[in-house]
């Protein structure tokens, strides 16, 4: 049997189950389609009390998922017209894509981060200074700013994410009616939680946190074993620092996490632990791009450090920009330098 016939396949990429268990005190998960890259299922976490329930993450916009949310909701015995609010974690299509047509249906809230904000929106977040602006997304249509080639969308989403731009109602995107800034605090499921904005991911990602429980709500910040993409496609300058920085504030308190409850993938209850693992991970991929600069032993760009910092299968825009952000990092770090050959960026590790 070859090596990647065996590698076992991980808790994120499993596909959607119809089971449905309490993963804290009135919090029950489950799961929901989503067969894209890496993954199989999105966690929409279900939280009760008297007045009905919140989802958390209701998955993507199709047709598929939104048969399941019905599904499952009903094996609860939940109406769709109970659920009063729902949370999502961050501004990815497989977290909102139910929320639009669920307000629409129930007039639920939704709730995120004051700095949600997707591509098809036109407008920015209230109340967002110049340096906030630094953190919000550029468009997928962009030409990388390294210079390599830009993300192969396929021409029919491409059209599709043409017209959503310019109507975005038609793509079903949602429109927050509380957005949360850090250490707010909003009753779920009978307790108080406590907003707990993690940077990195995206710009917009917003945990939450029961102190009482000590039950986390992690999103795609902190999975049980895989890292989520710190994409160099945004205007922060450093996105790998944010993350960094959003991965020691859940370290500071994470004695106190009985259980993560993430996006993708299983619960689980090493929160300390699997934050130290993922900031492993990345200095070992810091360490790489020195060590294969010092082999390259001249510039080179970031598709060439690409194609050593990651497997032939993940080859291509999500690799590249990966890779940027690290390069962009070392560089900020004065551990590169960074040059621009005819409109395409080259890095050499400094002597």
């Amino acid at each position: 049997m070859s090596g990647e016939a065996s590698r076992p396949v991980k808790s994120e990429q499993l596909q959607a189950t119809d089971e449905i268990t309490e993963v804290a005190p009135n919090v029950l998960r489950t799961q929901l389609p989503a067969n894209i890259t890496g993954l199989g299922h999105v966690n929409m976490y279900v939280m009760e009390d008297d007045r009905g329930v919140t989802v958390v993450d209701p998955g993507l916009p199709t047709k598929e998922s939104w048969t399941a949310i019905n599904k499952r909701l009903a094996e609860i015995g939940v109406p769709l017209k109970r659920v009063h609010s729902v949370i999502v974690t961050h501004s990815h299509p497989d977290h909102y894509g139910g929320a639009a047509r669920i307000r629409s249906e129930t007039g639920a809230d939704i709730i995120t981060h004051r700095l949600f904000r997707t591509f098809y929106d036109p407008t920015e977040p209230p109340d967002v200074d110049a340096e906030e602006l630094a953190m919000m997304m550029r468009s997928p249509f962009d030409a990388p700013p390294w210079g390599g080639p830009a993300m192969d969308v396929p021409w029919q989403r491409r059209v599709r994410l043409r017209i959503g731009k310019t109507f975005p109602k038609l793509m079903r995107v949602p429109t927050p009616s509380v957005r949360l800034h850090e250490s707010d605090r909003m009753k779920f499921a009978g307790r108080d939680w406590m907003a707990i904005h993690t940077p990195g991911h995206t710009h917009d990602h917003l945990c939450l946190f029961d102190p009482e429980t000590g039950t986390l709500l992690s999103g795609d910040h902190v999975l049980p074993t895989i890292t989520p993409h710190i994409s160099g496609l945004t205007a922060h300058g450093d996105p790998l620092t944010l993350f960094f920085d959003s991965l020691d504030k859940v370290g500071r308190f994470a004695d106190q996490v009985n259980v993560t409850l993430p996006a993708h993938g299983n619960p689980f209850t090493n929160t300390g632990e699997r934050v130290q693992q993922i900031k492993d991970h990345h200095a070992e991929r810091l360490q790489k791009l020195r060590d294969v600069s010092i082999e390259f032993n001249k510039p080179a760009t970031v598709m060439d450090f690409a194609q050593h910092l990651f497997s032939p299968r993940a080859q291509g825009a999500m690799a590249d920009s990966e890779a940027y952000a690290h390069l962009e990092h070392l560089r900020i770090l004065g551990d590169f330098e960074r040059r621009d050959n005819d409109g395409t960026f080259e890095y050499v590790i400094k002597d």
